[in-house]
């Protein structure tokens, strides 16, 4: 029996260690990072968050256009919400949307507050309101990414699909399409051959 809680012991210390050294390398500041100020960064992505009008609606735009898989979400309940400073104590539930389903995968974060009349910014340009202005999603086809936002009725902006002016690597494109609420979302990427 102390044979046995011993060897249990044993693999016990070596998978907690195993976890402390994992948790360790994903936080820490490696090479391949920018620095990153005191605290650091424990990932090399950003998520955002938006804030939508009808979450049906923008839900069925981030998978059918644009083609971003939905994981599952979270509910930041009502206290957490308040104290953090993220609603005035209106619980709410997110839903969460990647590009590849991988770990380290970028998120795109939408909810809905059924129960406050928020205003829409103005998304007529880039330069129209100060802020957050649009998302990039990186392409490996423009013509099929241009080709689902259609199909799902999100035609490109203005002359889009257009080329990246000389400096930039040549034969990408950019479009810019928009979410139901008008948000852009800037597509970046080589043309199918």
């Amino acid at each position: 029996m102390r044979t046995e809680t011993g060897v249990a012991r044993s693999r016990l210390v070596v998978a907690c260690a195993a976890v402390v050294a994992a948790a360790i390398a994903g936080c820490a500041g490696t090479a391949d990072r920018a620095p990153a100020g005191p605290a650091g960064f424990a990932s090399p992505t950003v998520d955002i968050g938006i804030v939508v009008s009808d979450i049906e609606r923008s839900a069925a735009f981030y998978k059918n256009a644009l083609g971003l898989t939905e994981v599952p979400g979270f509910d930041v309940p009502e206290a957490m919400a308040g104290d953090a400073g993220l609603s005035a104590y209106k619980p709410f539930h997110v839903r969460v949307f990647v590009a590849r389903n991988a770990a380290g995968a970028t998120k795109v974060k939408l909810m809905q507050f059924t129960d406050t009349i928020a205003k829409p910014q103005d998304n007529a340009f880039i330069h129209s309101t100060l802020g957050y202005r649009y998302l990039t999603l990186a392409v490996t086809d423009m013509t099929a990414a241009v080709e689902q936002a259609r199909k799902a009725g999100a035609a490109p902006i203005a002359k889009g699909p257009v080329p990246l002016p000389p400096g930039f690597p040549k034969g990408i494109y950019l479009a810019l399409v928009r979410d139901p609420d008008g948000n852009l979302i800037e597509l970046v990427g080589p043309k199918a051959e």
